[in-house]
């Protein structure tokens, strides 16, 4: 796609992605068939190729207006169209630039800015989030229906190992998943406790930066990635393995810092290590989970964990991280039977702050979703993202877990 760069973006880091990108698109259209809002809406603007479009004009120095804005904001930012596009368009990176121009250049309605607002600080804040997630789950049965579908009822997280070990691995001292679903990292622990590994959280880490990112508080993120950044550095330099990230939203995140520090000085080879280090659970604790298999496929012969269960991949695990089919793969190596799942590849509607932001499209994706997660009637949905598992499990019965809290149920306690 030809492309003449205004001005002011000509060597710049955003114009030199913005540019990149653009020139790689062909105009072929395969992204429209993988685009879940486009499937909804059937508007090509509310398509990647549209969106391309409609960024390509800003970039040259067209100026845009509010409807260029909500066909942005309507973004699930799922990265599908990443994994179908034939020319390697980089629509993550893109979608990210094309956003912050035109909110340089948009004055939104009052109404979303203190929306916005509140999701930015609120969110990023454990000391704020966490007290009023804690009030919300105890209130949570008097909740109008819109409010108690993003409080979910709150599980016993159980214990923390205490046990000390050599190979020792590092958790991300989130924001949301501790508050909301404190038994994921718990469960983590006990995993890795039983596998002799030691699960370190740095107290002085905190916030992925993911939420400000994707709300175009740039500088607000990078101020987050650059904490994380400081706070690991010592404990890879002491031997720590790696940054383990169950959450796979902040695993995605955590996985850009190279990208977003590229051009700063002080952060951008330390941003690289810790990027090298970082795994999610499904690219890394399988492995570490090989030597436990038979004890596994006990449990599951025995009933004592169920063997029919659905895994709904994050689209930030399978489009943002590149990570498919592990998770699937390795229950079947066990005896676990993952059902069939049509159209797995699409978003169900979470999207970080999406199901906050544009709350029709994201209860059409969830029920369309859990439509082809209950196809073949699963006991159980597996995932590995703590909004997924909250949307999903606001739509349905079924219980919905982090397929590592499956695995910590079926080994049982540490003998």
């Amino acid at each position: 796609m030809e492309t003449h760069l205004v001005d002011r973006l000509v060597g710049t880091p955003d114009g030199d992605d913005a540019e990149l990108n653009l020139r790689r698109c062909v105009h072929c259209g395969f992204c429209l068939a993988t685009c879940p809002t486009y499937k909804l809406l059937g508007d090509e603007r509310d398509s990647p190729r549209g969106r391309i479009y409609l960024m390509k004009q800003v970039v040259e120095g067209a100026t845009p207006t509010l409807a260029t804005l909500q066909h942005l904001d309507r973004c699930l930012t799922c990265r599908n169209c990443e994994t179908t596009c034939p020319s390697g368009v980089e629509y993550g990176h893109l979608v990210d630039v094309g956003r912050k121009l035109v909110e340089e250049q948009v004055r939104r309605p009052l109404r979303e800015r203190v929306v916005r607002a509140l999701l930015r600080e609120g969110m990023t804040r454990r000391w704020i989030f966490a007290p009023a997630m804690r009030i919300g789950q105890f209130v949570r049965p008097l909740l109008p229906a819109v409010l108690r579908d993003k409080v979910p009822e709150r599980r016993d997280p159980g214990t923390w190992p205490a046990n000390t070990h050599a190979r020792k691995v590092l958790l991300l001292n989130g924001c949301v998943q501790p508050a909301m679903m404190p038994s994921i990292d718990a469960a983590t622990a006990r995993v890795l406790d039983r596998l002799g590994i030691e699960a370190i959280v740095e107290r002085r880490s905190g916030c992925c930066g993911a939420v400000r990112h994707h709300l175009n508080d740039t500088e607000g993120a990078l101020a987050q990635a650059r904490r994380n950044i400081d706070a690991w550095i010592p404990h890879l330099d002491a031997g720590v393995e790696i940054v383990l990230v169950n959450a796979s939203g902040c695993g995605a995140m955590v996985k850009e810092y190279a990208h977003l520090l590229r051009d700063d000085p002080a952060y951008a080879e330390k941003a690289r290590r810790v990027v090298e280090a970082t795994r999610d659970p499904a690219e890394w604790l399988t492995g570490e989970l090989a030597p436990h298999a038979e004890a596994l496929r006990a449990q599951v012969r025995a009933g004592a964990a169920p063997a029919r269960v659905a895994f709904h991949p994050p689209c930030t695990l399978q489009h943002g991280q590149r990570i498919r089919g592990a998770v699937e793969t390795w229950l079947a190596s066990i005896g676990v039977a993952p059902t069939w799942v049509p159209d797995s590849h699409l978003c169900c509607g979470s999207a970080g702050t999406y199901s906050v932001l544009q709350p029709e499209l994201s209860k059409q994706l969830r029920a369309n979703k859990l439509a082809a997660l209950h196809t073949e009637a699963p006991a159980m949905v597996l995932s590995a993202n703590v909004g997924c598992i909250a949307h999903l499990q606001a739509g349905t019965d079924t219980p919905v877990r982090h397929w590592v809290e499956w695995v910590d149920e079926a080994l049982g306690p540490r003998k």
